[in-house]
């Protein structure tokens, strides 16, 4: 019969701790989390006071305005104040959800009715592109690796490299000059097509395919250098000649023992990528004028709309710092080493 002290001694320590680790892990990185968007936030409030441009008199520009009237919009804007109480009201304002109102593009409207309309383009558009680049780099890349300095490995190698050192809005610029009308230039919707929902629904996937692949271009790129290079390290592994040895076929080792322990910086990378993704995305939407986050920026910049530019990059920024949270959740929970470190 064992002792309570006997008991005591059994307890592994190491599954307490585990257990209070990770708890603490994912605290602090919470933590860190909301410190990042802080910090993003007071970054871009007086990052956008730098830009050339007046408010005031970007919206009085065809109007003929006496100087009280001009003293009068920019108390009721707040600009008359010093830029600190101007971020105190803007942060608590903040905080509370409300993100201003433009005053340029829609004047007057709140500026998270603006992202709000403008938030599922992006998403469909960078979902897509994402999507696809993760599914054509993976597979890419495990080919390419397996078949290790053959034809294709260089041939994908090469372009891979390639495509990923183009400029996002140089490529969308030449695949405009290269399908030759083929596919829309602009937009999302186009003013003739039926209102049935098929119809919409084939009309929008037709305006998307050069936005898309301008991204999707780009960006299976990395997803397939990496692949191929986290499965070429796991190639020369022991396991792989134990499993050999046992008799298994060659595409049985791959699918089965390489490529699921290659996955794991790929799988990460996905969203730690999604920040590159969605600034690619800003320079596409303002080539081919799809109507999303991007767009509204590049609008915005030429007023300056100052709070619909906050808020849209408060929204960005606030995307990047969860899916990096999430890709190191992630990994933790992928990889036992990190759990156990």
């Amino acid at each position: 019969m064992t002792t309570p002290d006997q008991a005591a001694v059994l307890v592994d320590p190491d599954e307490h701790r585990g257990g209070t680790g990770t708890a603490r892990f994912v605290l602090t990185k919470i933590v860190e989390a909301l410190i990042s968007i802080v910090l993003v936030i007071v970054l871009f409030f007086f990052l956008f006071r730098m830009l050339p441009g007046d408010p005031v008199a970007a919206m009085t520009r065809d109007h003929p305005t006496s100087p009280q009237q001009i003293a009068e919009l920019r108390e009721k804007m707040g600009v008359d104040k010093p830029v600190l109480v101007q971020f105190g009201t803007y942060f608590w304002n903040l905080l509370h959800g409300d993100l201003g109102e433009s005053r340029l593009l829609n004047n007057g409207r709140p500026v998270a009715d603006m992202i709000g309309e403008r938030l599922w383009p992006t998403i469909l558009l960078v979902g897509s592109a994402t999507l696809l680049a993760v599914v054509l780099g993976l597979w890419l890349g495990i080919r390419a690796a397996w078949r290790r300095d053959s034809f294709f490995d260089r041939s994908q190698t090469g372009l891979a490299l390639t495509l990923w050192s183009v400029p996002q809005f140089w490529l969308g610029l030449m695949l405009l000059v290269a399908t030759g009308g083929l596919f829309p230039s602009r937009g999302m919707h186009s003013p003739d097509a039926a209102p049935d929902v098929l119809s919409q629904t084939l009309d929008v996937l037709h305006h998307l395919v050069l936005p898309c692949v301008t991204l999707l271009a780009v960006f299976y790129a990395q997803y397939m250098l990496i692949m191929r290079s986290s499965l070429l390290g796991e190639m020369n592994a022991d396991y792989l000649t134990t499993a050999r040895a046992k008799g298994l076929r060659d595409d049985l080792v791959r699918r089965r023992h390489a490529v699921p322990n290659a996955l794991l910086p790929t799988t990460t990378l996905v969203f730690m990528q999604f920040g590159s993704v969605l600034a690619g995305a800003v320079t596409v939407e303002a080539v081919f004028s799809w109507p999303g986050l991007g767009q509204l920026t590049y609008d915005a910049l030429h007023g300056p709309d100052l709070p619909v530019l906050q808020g849209v990059f408060t929204v960005l920024a606030g995307a990047v710092v969860l899916m990096n949270l999430l890709a190191e959740l992630l990994y933790r929970v992928l990889d036992p080493r990190v759990r156990t470190s």
